[in-house]
Formats: C-alpha cells, sequence, structure tokens
C-alpha cells in the first residue's frame, strides 16, 4: 500500500466523525459546500495565452510552464500534481497536508484530501533565490472543482508568488480550494493573490503557512470574487523569529455573502504576527472580518497586531469586523482596532461640491480606504493591477 493509499484509509476512518469549521458570525450552512464524491477532471477548454504568466493552469490541465531555464538547473520544480505524484511522490508524502495543515481536522479538509482532483506543486530548494516572480493564473471550469496548491520553500530560498484565479463560464459550481505554504529556515515568501471567481461560484478557500526558524511568509490577498466564498487564512509561526503578515482587502457588491476568517498563531519565541484587514460593501451583500491572534503558552517575546475595518456604501449592506486576541503567556506585545461604518456623507459632500459625482466621490473614499493595505504590496506593477481591479469591482457594484 502506497503512503497516499494508507492515508486516504486514515481519513476515510475518521470521515463520519468529522464537523465542518466554524466561523464567528459566517454562516455557510446552506451553501452546499460538502462534496461527497467528484469525478475526475474532464476536458478543459484552451484559454488565451498570457505573456505576463509563467504558469497557466485550467483545472488540472497544465496549459502553459514557461521555468527559466537556470532555475531548472537551480533544481527549482514547478509540476502538475499528476506529475508531482509520479515524479516527486517522497516530497509530496513529506509535505502534502502534514505540515501545514491536517486532513483529519475537519470535513471539508477531509474531503478536499478525498476527492482532489488536480492542482500545482511549487519546490523552491535550499539557497535559491528568483530575481523574478512566479507569476500563475488557475482557471476554474470544471462544476465540480477540487484543487491544490502546495509551496515548500527550502531553507535560505526567497521569491514572491503571484496568483490570479479565474472562472470560466456561467454554469453553476462548487469549488473547494486549498494552498500551503511550507517555509522552511530563514527562508522568505511573499505570497500575493487576487481572487476573481464567478457570481455562480460557490468555494471555500483556505490558505495556510507554517513557518520556520526566522522564515517570512508575507500574505498580500484580494477578496474580489462575485460568489459566495468562505476565506479561511491561517499562519503558524512554529520556529523561533518566525513571521506572519497578512494583509487582505475584500469587497461585496449585490447580494453576495463572503466571510473571512484570518488567524495567525504565535508558537515560537520572538514571533511576529500581523493582520490587515480592509473591506468596502455595496448593494445588499454581507461581508465578515474575523481577525484572530493566538498567542501559545511559551512563546516569550513575541508579538501580535491587527486591523480590521469595514466600509459600507449601502445602508441595505451588513458588514462585521471582529478582531480576537488570545493571549497564554505573559512576556508579549499584543493589540487590536476595529471599525464599521458607512461613508462619510461630509467627505462625500466635500469632494461633490469640487465638481465630483456621488459615484465618482465614492471610488475616491473606496481608494483612500484601502490604499493602507494596497500601498503594502511589495511591487509597484502588483499594486497598481489591484488598484485597477478595485476599481472595476466597485464600479459594477455601483450600477448593479
Amino acid at each position: 500500500m502506497s503512503w497516499l493509499e494508507k492515508r486516504r484509509q486514515e481519513v476515510l476512518e475518521v470521515l463520519p466523525t468529522l464537523k465542518n469549521p466554524s466561523f464567528a458570525k459566517i454562516d455557510y450552512s446552506d451553501w452546499g459546500l460538502n462534496m461527497a464524491e467528484v469525478a475526475p477532471f474532464s476536458a478543459t477548454p484552451v484559454v488565451a495565452d498570457d505573456a505576463s504568466q509563467t504558469i497557466i493552469q485550467v483545472d488540472g490541465h497544465l496549459q502553459k510552464n514557461v521555468l527559466p531555464k537556470e532555475l531548472l538547473a537551480a533544481g527549482v520544480i514547478v509540476c502538475d500534481w499528476q506529475e508531482a505524484l509520479n515524479k516527486h511522490s517522497d516530497l509530496l508524502a513529506e509535505y502534502f497536508m502534514t505540515k501545514a495543515s491536517d486532513p483529519k481536522e475537519n470535513q471539508l479538509l477531509a474531503e478536499h484530501f478525498l476527492n482532489l482532483q488536480g492542482g500545482l506543486f511549487i519546490y523552491v530548494p535550499k539557497n535559491v533565490r528568483l530575481k523574478k516572480p512566479l507569476t500563475v493564473t488557475f482557471y476554474q471550469h470544471s462544476a465540480e472543482y477540487v484543487h491544490h496548491l502546495l509551496i515548500v520553500a527550502g531553507q535560505n530560498s526567497e521569491f514572491t508568488y503571484f496568483e490570479n484565479r479565474k472562472s470560466l463560464g456561467e454554469k453553476k459550481s462548487c469549488a473547494n480550494i486549498i494552498e500551503e505554504v511550507v517555509a522552511l529556515t530563514n527562508s522568505k515568501v511573499k505570497f500575493i493573490a487576487v481572487d476573481r471567481l464567478a457570481k455562480q461560484t460557490t468555494a471555500y478557500l483556505k490558505r495556510i503557512s507554517t513557518v520556520g526558524r526566522d522564515a517570512e511568509v508575507d500574505w498580500a490577498l484580494g477578496c474580489l470574487n462575485d460568489g459566495n466564498v468562505v476565506n479561511d487564512f491561517d499562519s503558524d509561526l512554529k520556529g523561533i523569529g518566525a513571521q506572519g503578515i497578512s494583509k487582505v482587502i475584500a469587497i461585496t457588491t449585490d447580494s453576495q455573502k463572503q466571510g473571512v476568517e484570518t488567524k495567525v498563531t504565535n508558537y515560537g519565541q520572538n514571533t511576529y504576527a500581523r493582520i490587515f484587514q480592509h473591506g468596502v460593501l455595496l448593494g445588499e451583500s454581507g461581508l465578515v472580518f474575523n481577525g484572530i491572534g493566538h498567542i501559545l503558552n511559551g512563546a516569550h517575546g513575541s508579538d501580535s497586531q491587527q486591523e480590521n475595518r469595514v466600509l459600507m456604501l449601502s445602508d441595505h449592506a451588513r458588514g462585521d469586523a471582529n478582531p480576537i486576541l488570545l493571549i497564554d503567556d505573559n512576556e508579549v506585545n499584543a493589540g487590536h482596532a476595529a471599525s464599521v461604518g458607512q461613508v462619510d456623507e461630509e467627505q462625500l459632500y466635500y469632494l461633490m461640491s469640487r465638481g465630483y459625482s456621488r459615484k465618482d466621490a465614492q471610488r475616491l473614499v473606496v481608494r483612500a480606504f484601502l490604499g493602507p493595505v494596497i500601498d503594502e504590496l511589495p511591487l509597484p506593477e502588483f499594486r497598481a493591477e489591484l488598484s485597477e481591479l478595485v476599481e472595476r469591482k466597485v464600479y459594477d457594484g455601483q450600477y448593479k
């Protein structure tokens, strides 16, 4: 019996005892996210090439992979899931849902493990530093989409990863997506993602990192989906001096619902955690931000700070910002800030008195509100792209 078959048996044995994960004020019980059985990915359409992208994957099919020769020579691996199982099974056995996540933790993780259709594996070896970002676009085409990303950053490695997630077509679909980052000693990973799943796509999207000694994982995430999505983001700071920063923006429009729970857990001593979440609501939409900072007993000298802010552009929208601090050690530093409110009418009036229409004034206010998060993105081209996408989504939301 292979390691994968053995683990499948272990997960199947505990599956009847598992429940879906629960998140404060995020009710997704009637979204239909559970998938008992899922067929393999079928034939996928060919999408137009994008010269700016290193990798393009449609469902499980790797349509484009143009990794430079010097990276291949350095031992960098980028491959689809089937190739990873065939050629790099030892690495998957060591890192796939073993270090960062556990399929026996809850029902959605177990179903993901058992129904996995495809994904992408990225391995950056020890002491390798990439000068240019790895740019990836994932297209969801299948009506049932169970997709996995596993990134392993070797000791002393350093790189930036930039991801776009999109949907193809308008058919009703369900997605269970897990993305893991395993950052080994002294590695540095900047993970940037812009999610634009379609209105008809309901999804559970989990991103999780486990961060080793003196390693850093910096998340910059744009939740610009049009459908109902549970966003579950975790950073586990395991090693001494580990650092985890999560910067999240979210925009909801029409009648969609998004829940965002971002958690950073300080395990090791002298670890550093930051959460910045800013969200904007339009129409009759709903958005919940949960920010959780947990400093465990023994994590002396650690620091955990968070900020959760929600701005509503509609009287019919419903937003929540819930900061949670759990502190089990005395010799630490921790704090939080939160706000939920309507757009400032005096601010709008001032802008309108300068010749702006009300909708243009609202977009300027949104730009200023999200600016502190967007400005923290590591590269100017990514800041520009995200700013443009934010502008477009707010504009579309105003005219629905």
